[in-house]
């Protein structure tokens, strides 16, 4: 531990990791250093008043504490651990987000077509489909336009194959010269398979015998005096030149190399990663986070968090929109001989504005969408009178396979989106048969003991379900204690129809408030309705897969048993509720049951408890 508060006296030269703390001895950051002192050092401002030149820094930390380590990546392993241990506030956690503009050549295809996607990977010979990426685009205007020039020199179709597949004959863009018309068999597939690899060529740059060609084209028409078919081959020659230069960046050269963007606004960042190997573009993703450090301490956390303990294959170049903190430990511990580059105009800089552009474009669409969220959480709150501190929502849902096997999940929205976190899966150990009800309240009694115990209750519960299900979920909070959790139950939108010789009105989505005499229908097309859809439907796709999951491990273990099919094993599950509970019968118990007899029984515990 160092002396007292931003001492240096004491503290070692040698390579470690040091953690500032708050009054309570929280860790608020914790970073590496090839020097201690010197590290720590460069945190105060000049003049010798103790104070930081990190404002958050300055008005929370109150110790620093330091670990010595024998090398610098030694240094960066522990930094790793202790981020990971303690969560400190300050240090970036980078969370995956959008990719990246692409076109896609599918070669699986019998007439292949060029597809506008979006890709965190494009790799050729992905397994399940030969496909092949280009780009990456900086906008999707970007893409459209190159789309549309391409046509005008590569005539590929453009429509899905139910379109294409019941055309008679063909459409106006073949009238215009933007497509072949395969749908009609006006050309064949080995010479459309000769405009894919010429399309493929234009997009890979290799555009020279093309340009050639068309240049030929126009000036022989030109010199017959035919003008208009000489502008016809002039605009198709810009054409060309017009999508090999709207393919934003490709480089000349062979490096592995990652392009790093960077945009910010107030605590909220992204950073836009470009990964080229070998010159051929791989990888695009963008990732967020928050964070007030200064973009060189900033740049250096996000090195750490994306290539540090091996998450992820260092390249032999890193361009960055500034030097990193400690740069030359960085480039020491990442290893691969990699090289930290700040370009100063050129190619690298043209990547890394392309980088930085598309960080910008995410930046923006996250803050729209934070709005939106905002304003969801807010409406949500005026119409169902919450507490307009709401932050934090759970919803919980019950899945089960003819009463054998129940299962039910939890997901969890923060500030109205998903916590993954949070989520949470059940198997119900308590419930005999299919008693949905009883489910809910034992995976909603279960869930908020917990949060009880960990100081991790929600703000507000949502049952997927009516007026029954919310009755045992707040049988639950009561048992549980967690009176402060808001509870509601929502039923989904109903058609009209008749049950029993009664008519049942349709109606909208339906909240159930505790204490209410009717539900609350939700507007159509209100935000509120729309963020519980949300949660709601999250809630019920993640039941299902861990349904789904189950039932097959459990259709597995019994389907192996000689004899047991289907039937036999719904009757089986049905009456002991899980393979666990087959496994625990007795032959007798089981050669009860309907269709199996006692030598099916014999097998059954045979073939379960064998190895035991």
């Amino acid at each position: 531990m160092a002396g007292p508060a931003w001492s240096i006296e004491g503290v070692s030269t040698r390579p470690g990791v040091y953690l500032f703390k708050g009054a309570d001895g929280t860790v608020l950051y914790v970073g590496k250093a090839r020097n201690l002192r010197a590290r720590i050092a460069s945190y105060r401002r000049p003049g010798g008043d103790g104070r930081l030149m990190i404002a958050f820094l300055d008005k929370d930390a109150k110790s620093v504490e330091t670990i010595v380590t024998r090398t610098e990546q030694e240094a960066l392993l522990l930094e790793d651990t202790l981020i990971k241990q303690h969560k400190p506030p300050h240090n970036v956690r980078l969370k995956d987000d959008k990719s990246f503009l692409m076109l896609r050549i599918d070669y699986g295809e019998r007439f292949p077509r060029l597809k506008f996607v979006r890709a965190h990977n494009p790799q050729e010979g992905k397994a399940g489909g030969r496909s092949r990426f280009f780009g990456p685009f900086a906008t999707a205007s970007a893409v459209r336009r190159t789309l549309s020039d391409l046509h005008r020199v590569v005539p590929l179709r453009d429509c899905p194959d139910s379109v294409m597949n019941h055309r008679s004959r063909p459409c106006l863009k073949h009238q215009l010269g933007l497509c072949s018309a395969p749908c009609v068999n006006l050309i064949d597939e080995p010479a459309y398979a000769k405009l894919v690899e010429r399309a493929a060529r234009v997009l890979a740059g290799d555009i020279t015998e093309l340009e050639d060609d068309l240049e030929r084209r126009m000036l022989d028409a030109s010199g017959k005096l035919e003008y208009e078919r000489a502008a016809l081959w002039r605009d198709r020659l810009q054409a060309l030149r017009r999508t090999v230069e709207g393919q934003g960046v490709r480089p000349k050269d062979k490096v592995d190399r990652d392009v790093l963007g960077l945009a910010r606004r107030g605590d909220e960042a992204v950073v836009h990663r470009l990964a080229f190997r070998e010159g051929r573009f791989t990888e695009s993703r963008s990732h967020h986070f928050r964070s007030r450090l200064p973009d060189e301490e900033l740049m250096h956390d996000v090195l750490t968090a994306l290539y540090g303990g091996g998450r992820r294959a260092v390249p032999t170049e890193l361009v960055l929109p500034c030097a990193p903190a400690e740069g030359a430990l960085l480039e020491h511990v990442l290893g691969n001989g990699v090289k930290l580059v700040v370009p100063g105009g050129g190619e690298k800089q043209r990547m890394l504005d392309l980088a930085g552009e598309n960080a910008r474009t995410e930046l923006v669409r996250r803050d729209k969408e934070e709005t939106r969220e905002e304003e969801a959480l807010a409406s949500l709150v005026e119409l169902l009178d919450l507490d307009p501190a709401l932050e934090v929502i759970d919803c919980f849902d019950v899945s089960n396979m003819q009463g054998a096997h129940v299962v039910a999940s939890r997901v969890r929205f923060r500030r109205g989106h998903p916590d993954r976190a949070g989520y949470r899966r059940f198997k119900v150990r308590d419930v005999e048969g299919q008693d949905d009800f009883a489910a809910m309240r034992e995976v909603v009694l279960r869930s908020l003991r917990r949060g009880v115990r960990e100081g991790d209750l929600p703000d507000l519960v949502v049952v997927d379900g009516g007026a029954a299900q919310l009755a045992k979920a707040l049988e639950a909070r009561a048992e549980a204690g967690a009176w402060e959790v808001g509870m509601i139950g929502l039923a989904k939108a109903r058609a009209e129809r008749t049950v029993g010789g009664r008519r049942i009105p349709a109606s909208e989505e339906r909240v159930y408030l505790p204490g209410a005499k009717a539900p609350l229908e939700l507007p159509r097309h209100s935000s509120a309705r729309h963020l519980l859809e949300r949660v709601r439907d999250e809630a019920h796709r993640f039941a299902i897969t861990y349904h789904r999951k189950e039932r097959g491990r459990i259709q597995s273990r019994l389907d192996s048993i000689p004899g047991i099919g289907p039937v036999r094993r719904k009757a089986l599950l049905r009456r002991f509720g899980s393979v666990a509970g087959v496994k625990q019968a007795s032959v007798e118990e089981l050669a009860v049951i309907e269709n199996i007899g006692a030598e099916l029984a014999r097998t059954i515990v045979a073939h379960l408890r064998d190895g035991e």
